[in-house]
């Protein structure tokens, strides 16, 4: 029994469609629907949005957070992201200026998993993470969080489960047609020559039923060309002078012109031609390029100055204000490109064979693709070191992590700068030789599930029922790393000195660099140059042994059966509700890679393959007391697993010789580890929630999750001898050796809190206003051996806050909203397109919105029509990554502007 009950108007959300998620859709109350002729008041907008999440939260037997749309295509950010960095214990990081990878209760995107009604989700990533950027937020009805796992749940992490929901167009129960069109605009303007700061955003849906209601469809499309710029501030390193003081290495200061292209398609079909079976079959699809042309300069500072740096002021260890003598700078013109497809298809088949047992079949298939184009161009004043003019480059600390300077070069003469190899980065063929580097990394990911479930749902028993069932799925990803150095097709070696004077074809207008003080640059168009063929490209991976181990694939199948019960008893007087259950969880997994290694100077490799198997048993219970009415305490435990990497799963095993006088030791090697085990941990949640209205609660939530194992790069010495032949009979054998293990656990543990208000309810005069507020405290200590120090995990910001204010009344909207996560350990690309983790300062992030809904002005024709005005980064928060402990040692300062967007949207 559940004495709790929602109101007509939650009751009715739910059955409008607000099943908690395609793992617990029983979950929902469906008695709303026996009485046909209640009449239930229309809430539409942000209070609609918040009724359904809170509906769907305080329904469901799980600890969840949920986002509900607005209306048809309209969730209440521009980016599922943006929507998901707002709930209490989830945090977003930020990528070119757009939230794209989350962290849920501190554990970043590499403990957290992705499923599209149920399914899990390949992803573009090189890991497992889903970037959300790539779901058109247009085409999706709800996501639901699960911060606690339960039996049925196939896709569950340590961190927690993200669930994104298209629509039911059967029980959504009404012929729809709406569409929605956007302009944007950046602030910053058009940094690049060439680019835009202009772009749109567009969606259309229709939503039908047919044959008496017993067929229903949902089609969609939406489409993005959104402009986004930026000024980044970006540092080599802080090095000690003789003094001891921190000083600017080096830097790389450029601006970025985006130009994000996306179009999104989704497509349902639904049929249900009686009580006993219905059957769906959902098909999301989404196409994504990111075009971006990064102008900037390389400015050798300490780290290559011919005349060094000389100080003039300095400020607690570190130089502020001085001169870079004798600068040899490079003026960049670059490219990055992404293009990526991501396509999801499912097929739900439901039986109700009588009045106890229900059979379900699930099958499903995400693919994803992904291929980017890395491109360096390099130009200065001659080819090579102490060849051509130099500038001596005054510099001054802004106290914002960002450097100011003066010159005294014009670097936007093509007469001054031109084609070639400034600073003798790279030979492959001779020195001197690398006037451009191209990475062209490609990416493929398929997973293929099945499920078959069965359950039994007692007549009168504390046990309302019992699910078993078994999920089976096979993942295969594959990443083949190709990168080239290129130098000029004039370039022969005969004249050491050659540089090329950029041809007029692709000169574009000079793009200035005001923004820290180095006036223009030259610009070009280098992606037209090298499609050209004005440069000889030399494969990384025939010279680099390192470079020949980074392309891999690692195929996972993986068979999990799973039995379920549910509750609803009274445990002295008190209702209780809730589900305990287990998983036993059979993978194989294994990986094909490369063995290479120098022999005499001469790369070799080899093929080489691993695999591995294990079992794991994952118990879990959910429960809920009602202590008073519309007050919950829920108890959940659970022990949760999350998969290794993928691209520390690999196969690959890479030696390399360089004779090293110091150390004595020559051979070096590292490798991926297919024998990698998951990460495990047992969890613990307690919750309380009480719901005082249908738009007003507050929940606090204490949580520990106690991690069995963490994985670590492991350092250890080896005799090579019996690896590779030894290069000269008097070398030391003994060699280092790196590669990924499992290693000692930890935890993380943390308290939320979230409140929702209409203010309404107390005073008729507040009507319209109200209020979502949450916030979180986080920490973990994790070792990697038991006597290690503690180390940090990426992702965990130890405070969150969030804060939304909003008034709606008689079609006038009006929002603002903000994010605040604290310092956190971020995944950012490196050289070479890798991956790499730096601390990212803390930030806040305002968003703001106001519009007008026309079917309240009563001008008949103008029903369905509402207008809307936003603005992403209200307040221009930079993203900010630093080294070490010194906040003031910035990696990277990335100044994004703010985006303006105006629309309207029209549903009949």
């Amino acid at each position: 029994m559940l004495l709790f009950k929602p109101s007509l108007l939650s009751l009715a959300l739910a059955a409008a469609g607000a099943s908690v998620s395609a793992y617990a859709a029983d979950e929902v109350d469906t008695t709303a629907t026996a009485d046909e002729n209640i009449e239930v008041i229309q809430v539409t907008g942000i209070r609609r949005s918040l009724q359904e999440s809170q509906s769907l939260k305080m329904s469901s037997s799980s600890i969840v957070e949920a986002i509900s749309a607005e209306d048809i295509g309209k969730l209440p950010d521009v980016s599922i992201a943006e929507s998901l960095a707002r709930l209490p214990g989830v945090s977003a990081q930020r990528l070119d200026g757009r939230a794209n990878v989350i962290s849920i209760r501190g554990m970043g995107p590499d403990f957290t998993t992705a499923t599209l009604n149920g399914r899990e989700q390949a992803s573009v990533n090189d890991n497992r993470g889903v970037e959300f950027d790539q779901y058109p937020s247009e085409l999706l009805n709800r996501v639901v969080v699960y911060k606690t796992p339960d039996a049925t749940v196939m896709a569950q992490a340590i961190g927690g489960t993200v669930d994104m929901q298209t629509i039911s167009p059967l029980t959504h129960g009404e012929q729809t047609f709406a569409v929605g069109v956007r302009g944007e605009m950046n602030d910053l303007g058009a940094l690049n020559a060439g680019s835009s700061d202009s772009g749109y955003r567009g969606s259309i849906s229709y939503i039908d039923q047919f044959a008496d209601d017993t067929i229903g469809i949902a089609l969609g499309y939406a489409r993005m060309m959104s402009p986004n710029q930026e000024e980044r501030w970006q540092a080599w390193g802080y090095p000690e002078d003789s003094a001891g003081n921190s000083v600017l290495g080096g830097a790389k200061p450029f601006v970025r012109s985006s130009e994000l292209e996306r179009d999104g398609v989704l497509a349902v079909f639904e049929y249900a031609p009686n009580d006993f079976y219905q059957t769906k079959v959902d098909l999301y699809y989404s196409k994504f390029t990111d075009d971006q042309r990064l102008r900037g300069i390389e400015i050798p500072a300490a780290w290559g100055a011919n005349g060094g740096v000389e100080a003039t002021k300095i400020e607690n260890g570190l130089v502020t204000e001085g001169v870079i003598r004798g600068a040899e700078v490079v003026v960049r013109n670059d490219v990055n490109k992404r293009d990526a497809e991501s396509l999801s298809v499912g097929w739900n088949n439901k039986f109700q064979i009588n009045d106890n047992w229900n059979v379900e079949a699930d099958i499903g298939l995400s693919k994803a693709e992904r291929t980017d184009i890395g491109m360096e161009s390099y130009s200065g004043t001659g080819r090579g070191t102490g060849v051509g003019a130099v500038d001596d480059l005054g510099f001054k600390y802004n106290g914002d992590g960002s450097y100011n300077f003066t010159h005294n070069l014009d670097y936007s003469d093509p007469n001054v700068i031109k084609l070639g190899d400034p600073l003798g980065w790279g030979s492959p063929i001779d020195a001197n030789t690398q006037d451009g580097f191209i990475n062209k990394p490609e990416i493929e990911d398929e997973l293929k599930s099945f499920r078959l479930a069965a359950e039994y749902v007692f007549d009168s028993s504390a046990i309302r029922s019992i699910k078993f069932g078994v999920n089976y799925t096979e993942r295969e990803k594959t990443k083949l790393d190709k990168g080239y150095f290129l130098t000029l097709k004039g370039y022969d070696g005969s004249d050491p000195n050659y540089v090329m004077t950029v041809p007029e074809q692709y000169i574009l207008g000079a793009t200035s660099l005001d923004f820290f003080g180095m006036g223009n640059v030259l610009s070009y168009d280098s992606l037209a140059f090298y499609n050209d063929g004005n440069y000889i490209e030399t494969d990384v991976a025939d010279v680099d042994a390192s470079r020949a181990v980074n392309s891999w694939d690692v195929s996972e199948d993986v068979t999990t059966a799973f039995v379920m019960a549910t509750l609803d008893t009274d445990v002295y007087d008190i209702p209780l509700t809730g589900n305990f259950g287990i998983q036993a969880v059979q993978t194989d997994q294994s990986s094909n890679g490369t063995a290479s290694t120098l022999e005499n100077g001469q790369l070799v490799t080899n093929a080489n393959f691993d695999s591995a198997s294990y079992t794991e048993w994952l118990p879990s219970f959910n429960l809920g007391f009602e202590v008073a009415e519309s007050q919950i305490l829920r108890v959940s435990a659970a022990r949760t697993l999350t998969r290794s990497r993928m691209d520390q799963m690999n196969a690959n095993i890479g030696y390399n010789y360089e004779e090293n006088p110091t150390t004595g030791v020559n051979w070096t090697g590292n490798a991926g580890n297919t024998q990698l085990r998951p990460w495990l941990a047992r969890q613990y949640d307690i919750s309380y929630e009480n719901y005082f209205s249908d738009q007003g609660y507050f929940a606090l939530a204490v949580f520990y999750k106690d991690l069995e194992n963490y994985t670590y790069k492991q350092t250890s010495f080896i005799d090579f001898t019996d690896i590779v032949p030894p290069q000269n009979p008097t070398d030391n054998p003994i060699g280092s050796f790196e590669q990924w293990q499992n290693g000692q656990g930890g935890y993380v543990q943390g308290i939320e809190a979230s409140f929702s208000m209409d203010f309404g309810m107390w005073a008729s005069v507040l009507e319209g206003f109200g209020t979502v507020l949450s916030g979180s405290y986080n920490e973990s200590e994790v070792k990697e051996t038991a006597d290690s120090e503690p180390t940090t995990l990426p992702g965990l910001s130890e405070k969150t806050f969030n804060a939304t204010v909003y008034y709606e009344n008689s079609g006038f909207e009006a929002r603002v909203s903000s994010r605040y996560r604290s310092d956190f350990l971020g995944e950012v690309t490196a050289i070479s397109l890798t991956r790499q983790n730096v601390n990212v300062k803390a930030e806040t992030v305002v968003d703001a919105q106001i519009g007008y809904d026309f079917s309240e002005s009563g001008i008949d024709a103008l029903y369905g029509l509402s207008v809307l005005f936003q603005v992403n980064n209200l307040t221009n928060e930079p993203f900010t990554s630093y080294t070490g402990d010194d906040a003031r040692h910035v990696r990277d300062y990335q100044n994004y502007g703010r985006n303006f967007m105006l629309g309207a949207n029209y549903k009949f």
